[in-house]
Formats: C-alpha cells, structure tokens, sequence
C-alpha cells in the first residue's frame, strides 16, 4: 500500500499520537470524510459519521482504523449489532491487512460485549459503532461509561431516531458527506425506477387505517399482520413484481415472519424462486441461503428487518417494500439495499407497496441530518395531510397526464432516465435555494411556554414566556427575566432590550417597538440603531444583486445611512440631489475633512467632492476624491485611507495620509492610478470596437439573402420581408458576398456593405465587384483603381 509522503500528527487523549496517511485506494469522498475525521477528533472525543446506504462506509471505516494503528498499540474494537455484520466487517477489515489474529482489531457484536465484556481484561483506544443510530440503546451506553477515555467513532446511513432523541450526549458532533442525488449524479450511487401505489388505491386505504403503535413507536406488527397477511394483498404484491422486474434479482420487505414465509410461498407458486429468512432461520441455513442468492441460484430473498442494514449484494435489481413504517431511517436502509453499483446493473427498481414515498419522498430528497443528530427534529414520517402535495422534488419530472389517470393500482413516480436527466440539469443550472418550511412559534400546553419551529423541525425548545412576532429567520419575544429582544431560529439573541409592551416586524428590515408608556420606537435591524420617528426606506440601483443597490433611510429632514459606522446627511438635503451612479450613490455634502486630497487637484476642488455610499459595502460611508479613465473611483474613509473602487470589483486599498516606512504617499500612488486606468481605458474601448465589429458581422450573415428592391424611382434592400437599407438610391445592384454596388447620383457608384454602410464613396463612373472581395474602381474611361475589401 503506497501513502503519501507527509504524515498528520494528532494528539488522542491518553497521549498517544496517531500517525495517518492519504491513502490511495480510497475514492475522493472517502477521502475527504476521512481526513474531516481527524480533523474532528482534534477538539472532539467522540465523532459521528453520517454517509448515505452503499457508499462504502465500511471500507472508509477499515482504512480508519488501520490509518489509527500506525500510531497506536492499543487495540481497536469494531462493533456491530448483529452476528452477519460481524463476518462481513471482519472480511472487509481483512482486505486492509488487519486479521482478527493478530489481536489488535476485535469485531464484536453488541449482544457478545454485553455478556462478556466484564471479563475482558484489555481497555480499547478506539470504539468504532456500526449502524450507530442504535448506539442510545443501554447496551452501547455501557461503553462509554467502561470506557471514557477511548476515542469513538459512529458510522451510519441515518443519524435520527423515531423518538426524536438526538445523539448529543454519546457523540459530540456529526460529519456529514453529499447527498443521496450528489452521489447517484456522479455515478456513485444507482439511478433508480420508483413504482409506487396510488393515493386512492385499496393497498393505501388498508394501510390508512393503522392506528396502533407498537414500543418503539412504529406500527404495531400485529395490527399490520392482520390487515396486510391476506392472500388478496400478497397477490398484489407478487403481480407488480410480475409487471416490474420480471426475472430481476430483488429483496422483499415484510410485515412479520408469517407474512415473509407467506409471500415467499406465493412467488414459489408461480415459478419464482423466493425464500423467507427471518430470526428464526438457523445461522447455518441462512449463511446458506445468503450465499446462493448472490451466486444468483436464488432470485427473491423476502425478510423481516434482517437485510435493512449492512447487506452488501450490488447487483440487487429490485427492491419491494410490503411493510409500512413511520421510521425515516427504516426506510432509507431499506431502499438503500438496491442503490449500490454494479457493473452490469443500468439501474435498481424501487417498488413501493405501501406508499412510502408519499410520506417520506423520493430516496435523493435531501434531510436535515444536523437537526435529527441533535434531537431538533424527529426521524419519522410526516403526516399526509401536511406532505401532499410538497414532497416533489425541484426537477423531477412528472409523467404525463394520461398516464396517471390509468385505472391501475400502481403508478410510475420516475424512471431511472427521467431522474438522471433531472440531475444534469440541475448540476448544469445555477442552483436554486431549496423551499422549506417558514418559521413559526408554537406553544407548549405542559410548560405554558413558546418555542420556534421549521414545519415537524423543532428549532428553539418551549422557552419564551410570548414571542410576538415571526419574520424570516427571526422572531421577536419576551425573555423569561421580562426582557425582549431579538433571536434567531436557533434561539441566539441579536437584540436586546428592556421590557415593552409589542414588538412587530415591519418591511425592508425595520421593528416596531412599543414601550410600557405606550410609545413607539424604531430599530433599524441592519445596524441595530433606533429612532423615534418612522424611517423611510429609500433603494437606489438593484438591491438584489451584489454591489449594485444601496439603502438609505429618511427620518424627518435627515437621510442616515445603513452602515457600520453612521452617517447622517446635513440638514434639508434634497432627495433630487441624491444621485446613484451603477456603484455608488453620491450625496451632496460640504462637510469635507480638511486632510482629504484629490485626484486630480487642477481640475477638482474641495467643493466638488461629496459623501459616497458605495454598492455592497455595509462599513461606512466615504469621501470621494476624484474619478478615473477607467470610470473607477477614489474614496477616503474616515481614518484617512484611500480605496479604489471599480464596478462589481468592491473596494481596494491604494493609500492614506500617512504612509507608513516604504509605502508610496498619495500623488505617486494617484499619478500610477491614472497611467494604469488610461491603459485600462484604451483597451476597454478596443475591446468595445471588437465587440460591436463582430456583432456586426454576425448581422451581416443573418442579412445575406438581401436583394435590391425598387419603390417609386429609388432602389433600396430587403431581406424577406424585412427592409434593411431604405429606398434612398438611385440604382443598386445584386450583392456580391457581403457588398454590392450602389448608385447615388447619375454615373456617380460606390460600394456599401448589405446593412447600408458605405465602404466606398459614390464618385465612380463605374464598380465590379468580385467574389474573393478585389473591386475596380473606374475613375474616368481607362483609368482603373483596385481595391480589396
């Protein structure tokens, strides 16, 4: 295994040093993840690592951990939460050279630990936790309580829990890699078909009509074994495989054992080679059945919750989902399963019995896997209520009309051709902020509190005594001292203030706020400054893009600006005289400091120079000293130094009143400044002329089919319908290439270019024009001038 040749040093907190590598048989995000990884373990013990089902987690987990024991001879443990996972770590673990003889990397299962894990008389240095969402459990708490002083590491597709509890006090942070679409848009991931049943269809009715909730808070499974184990749904559920993937290789989801064994039966029945695996399965018999499903000698493995997580067979082409579930991650895991790459697999598909995608949307939906790690929002399915009609995705096509209306149970939701054109297109286009819910108050009835929340995302936990107002990202509410203010989603305060009475958002930033006594003030959001009258918000150029637009605020006789450092105008300034230049807004004052130097002295006095606001800077306003060849300008700021500013370029510091040692002073800088923009000047309108010649060109080939055409006694040119050169000549003749001779007195000819250019003055007796572009200019009889074009 070759390495890179410099090494990361990092410091573990029972003083050893991991030593760590680039390796090169990683792919690029494997890389990436691995190297945020130690980065994170610098300031944090313990790390979670969230990557989507099939992108390789436990290669990426395997070179971790041989990258570890470089620099370590302190054993590492490696935990899964079932015996299947524990083979299938160990022989990936293997590949990396690190066999479970050589004693110094342990694969263990979680039940194994618990029983034993007393006895072991060896303290691990790191703890790496498989499918860590199940790390909450008793069983892996006693973990970190043996073991405070080992590093962990979790690695999972899906850090949320159906209970809504996050992982904060296990994990101190969470790394996450691309989404499910970025991967699947780069060829990572498989492109999938998703078949789905209908909203209205009898499957969908069946399953609206589970109302118990088992433990975990799922459906109960034995509600949903009494209304889906019947012969009519397993029918169904056997014809769309039929439809769908007849003759694919694929996994069933089921609802419980019977229902697997079930279904199993009924696609034997029809030539279909299925088995059920379930818990009850002996470990023998079922390595058996694992293995001849790869080898292709079994086509249908149906099972309950044994193959969600950690199965790695890549070349499944189909997945059927027959259980309901309220759990996000179930979901994910299970779909999962189809989405790895296989060399001659085209794409996986999806087929959803149970209308899953109606809840949860489409497998390359996007999460927030930040809010679920922290316990801010809940890993379950939203109601249908609330969904419809929001979960597609920007740039998913839809299926034509027709074809939806068909009375048919199932429904195409995307092929696998349709997504990926999706993706390209919305790679190739400038990326648009994705929608999400806005952000209210809700109040909690057991606290008598309020608190903030993104649709089902909890943001801010019930704290607020009132919150009055919502806007954007923010919300203005009371304190529990008595105290209002300002906070954002997360519930950090930008403003504080004492106690009032209301507090309300206005437009273009501004906030109401009205006292006990009853009266009313203003606080500019922007700057946090306020004012007793109501300010008007004046916008000069396009405050929508980047160093175009400015904002001025009106307050009675004065204009203050929305910078950092204040300005207020002098008094009884006219709005007329406020003039906004593409950058730059100038407002007439006569204050000027008397240190401010100019451009250009000569022509420029002290008078002539104003207060400037320039287009996307929030820090203050300037001075302007003078303007450029290039049309860009000279600014002073308050503390004496000079920037030039150009358009859609900002600022850039040339000078100040006091140079420092070595640094040039002002007139040296400025004499540069004017050489340099009058260069930049001479070449700008080189490039110009350029510019417009070429434009002109182009004109002149959309033109080139022009024809003369007489109207009364004058003769001009039409292109089709269009007339391009007006009836103002004498006579013209039919054009040669991009020219043609024109008349314009009697025996007076010259040569102009099809949109009415004159190239050659009209005083010849006579023009021919030929094809390579050489014309013959007859002065007088026998006197021949030649030109070329």
């Amino acid at each position: 295994m070759t390495h890179a040749a410099f090494p990361f040093l990092l410091p573990v907190a029972s003083g050893i040093r991991i030593m760590y590598y680039t390796t090169d048989n990683l792919r690029d995000y494997q890389q990436e993840m691995k190297l945020r990884l130690f980065k994170e373990w610098e300031f944090h013990q313990s790390v979670m690592v969230q990557m989507p089902t099939g992108t390789g987690k436990t290669h990426l987990l395997a070179a971790i951990v041989r990258e570890f024991l470089h620099g370590s001879h302190a054993p590492v443990w490696i935990v899964a939460h079932r015996r299947e996972l524990v083979d299938q770590i160990e022989e990936t673990v293997s590949r990396y050279g690190m066999r479970k003889e050589d004693g110094r990397v342990r694969v263990l299962s979680i039940q194994w630990l618990s029983r034993n894990g007393q006895t072991m008389d060896e303290t691990p240095a790191l703890i790496v936790i498989d499918e860590a969402h199940h790390a909450l459990a008793e069983t892996y708490r006693a973990l970190w309580k043996r073991y405070p002083e080992a590093r962990k590491l979790g690695m999972t597709a899906t850090p949320c829990r159906l209970n809504g509890k996050g992982f904060t006090d296990l994990f101190e942070s969470l790394i996450t890699s691309w989404s499910v679409e970025a991967f699947i848009g780069r060829g990572y991931l498989s492109s999938f078909d998703y078949v789905s049943i209908r909203a209205n269809s009898r499957e969908q009715h069946l399953i609206d009509s589970l109302k118990k909730r088992g433990a975990d808070g799922d459906y109960q499974i034995k509600e949903m074994n009494a209304v889906l184990n019947r012969e009519t749904s397993i029918g169904r559920l056997y014809e769309s495989v039929e439809r769908y993937a007849h003759g694919k290789k694929g996994i069933v989801y089921a609802v419980s054992i019977a229902h697997a064994r079930r279904i199993a039966a009924c696609y034997s029945a029809h030539g279909l080679d299925a088995v059920a695996i379930d818990s009850r399965t002996p470990a023998l018999e079922r390595k058996k059945l694992v293995e001849d499903f790869r080898r292709g000698r079994i086509k249908v493995l149906v099972n309950v919750d044994i193959f969600s997580e950690g199965f790695d067979c890549p070349d499944v082409e189909f997945v059927q989902l027959a259980r309901p579930t309220l759990s996000l991650a179930k979901y994910l895991q299970q779909v999962g399963r189809g989405l790895r790459r296989s060399g001659e697999k085209e794409s996986c598909i999806l087929i959803d019995n149970v209308g899953l995608y109606r809840i949860f949307g489409l497998p390359v939906r996007n999460h927030d896997w930040t809010a679920m790690f922290e316990g801010r929002m809940i890993g379950n399915a939203l109601s249908r209520a609330r969904t419809e009609g929001r979960l597609s995705l920007p740039g998913i096509l839809s299926l034509p009309e027709d074809e939806k209306q068909r009375e048919d149970e199932l429904e195409v939701v995307i092929t696998h051709d349709r997504l990926m054109e999706s993706l390209i297109d919305r790679k190739d286009c400038a990326p648009e902020k994705e929608t999400q819910p806005v952000l209210k108050s809700y109040y909690d009835r057991q606290s008598g509190l309020w608190g903030l929340r993104r649709g089902e995302r909890m943001t801010v936990r019930p704290q607020y005594p009132e919150v009055f107002d919502v806007c954007g990202d923010r919300a203005a509410v009371r304190f529990g001292n008595g105290g209002a203010g300002v906070v954002n989603e997360a519930g950090q305060p930008g403003i504080q203030l004492d106690r009032c009475r209301k507090m309300k958002f206005m437009r273009e930033d501004l906030l109401a706020v009205t006292d006990c006594a009853g009266n009313e003030s203003y606080i500019d959001l922007k700057v946090n400054r306020t004012y007793r009258e109501k300010p008007v918000v004046l916008a000069f150029g396009r405050m929508e893009l980047p160093y175009s637009g400015v904002e001025l605020l009106k307050v009675g006789e004065f204009f203050f600006s929305r910078t950092g450092k204040p300005y207020v105008s002098m008094r009884g300034v006219n709005r007329s005289g406020i003039c906004f230049y593409d950058f730059y807004l100038k407002i007439p004052d006569y204050r000027v400091p008397k240190d401010c130097q100019l451009v250009d002295p000569v022509w420029t006095t002290l008078f002539d120079v104003f207060a400037c606001v320039l287009a996307g800077d929030d820090e203050e306003v300037y001075w302007c000293c003078g303007r450029l060849a290039d049309r860009s300008i000279v600014v002073m700021d308050g503390n004496g130094n000079y920037y030039q500013v150009e358009k859609g370029k900002g600022k850039r510091y040339v000078a100040c009143n006091a140079p420092r040692p070595g640094e040039a002073d002002f007139h040296t800088v400025m004499d540069r400044l004017k050489e340099e923009a009058g260069r930049c000047a001479g070449t700008a309108r080189q490039k110009q002329l350029q510019e417009e010649e070429r434009k002109r060109w182009k004109r002149l080939e959309e033109i080139r089919n022009a024809l003369p055409f007489r109207m009364g006694m004058k003769w001009g040119l039409k292109s089709g319908e269009r007339i391009v050169v007006p009836p103002r000549y004498r006579k013209i003749l039919p054009p040669v290439g991009y020219y043609c001779a024109y008349e314009e007195n009697a025996c007076q000819w010259g040569v102009m270019a099809l949109d009415g250019r004159v190239v050659v003055e009209a005083r010849y007796q006579k023009v021919e024009i030929d094809g390579d572009g050489t014309v013959r200019l007859t002065v007088i009889p026998g006197k021949v001038k030649t030109i070329k074009l």
